[in-house]
């Protein structure tokens, strides 16, 4: 069971900061590599470099340790502001989005939160509904209620923008995402990823743009 009591330790200055991110990036690793289950918090101290008994004084238990690192990336992803300014035409701000989102989903480093997330959503699902709302959720629905408002000047034309959000996202992860988490390929290069979000977008727009435009 994944703990209620989300009291953390209030963090006194720049040395304390960066001590907790030490200990973050440690156990990020060793969870990635044993699992939830094999990681120890000796093993996580050591993989931090800190004693047992100073990962003690910023994490309770393990499970704390591990909703933090998903916090931590929850947050790294909600410092990115893509740009639903709803007066831009749908195939800039399309391009633009999804290069974005994919930049930010297949970044160097950044695969190791979500397979540890995706490992553990089983046995700690408040930690995977989390992280699907606060991550996912919320930017499946930035993107369709800027569609909504496109859909009010009459440029597209859908039945249910939350699903047309969700497809468009989905269209700009073929063939980059799961061989990235899988890591049965390196993160994609920018133009790679151009040439699948420039097809995303061709294909959605034939689906979804209103023939007088």
């Amino acid at each position: 069971m994944v703990a209620t009591d989300r009291t953390t330790i209030p963090l006194l200055g720049e040395e304390d900061s960066s001590k907790r991110r030490q200990i973050l990036d440690g156990a990020s690793k060793v969870f990635l590599d044993l699992g939830f289950d094999g990681a120890s918090m000796g093993e996580i101290a050591r993989a931090a470099g800190v004693s047992k008994g100073t990962l003690y004084v910023y994490f309770a238990d393990k499970n704390r340790l591990f909703e933090a690192i998903v916090e931590r990336e929850m947050l790294e992803q909600q410092k990115n502001a893509f740009n639903f300014d709803p007066e831009r035409d749908a195939s800039t701000t399309l391009r633009e989005f999804g290069q974005a989102y994919i930049e930010l989903l297949c970044r160097p480093g950044g695969g190791s939160a979500i397979r540890t997330v995706m490992a553990i959503a089983e046995r700690m699902p408040e930690v995977g509904r989390r992280y699907y709302e606060n991550v996912l959720a919320q930017t499946i629905g930035r993107l369709a209620t800027y569609f909504q408002a496109r859909v009010g000047v009459k440029e597209l034309a859908i039945p249910d923008c939350q699903l047309a959000a969700s497809q468009f996202m989905q269209m700009c992860q073929a063939s980059l995402f799961l061989p990235f988490i899988f890591q049965a390929a390196p993160p994609p290069s920018s133009d790679r990823i151009a040439n699948v979000v420039e097809s995303a977008t061709r294909m959605f727009l034939a689906a979804y743009q209103t023939s007088t435009r």
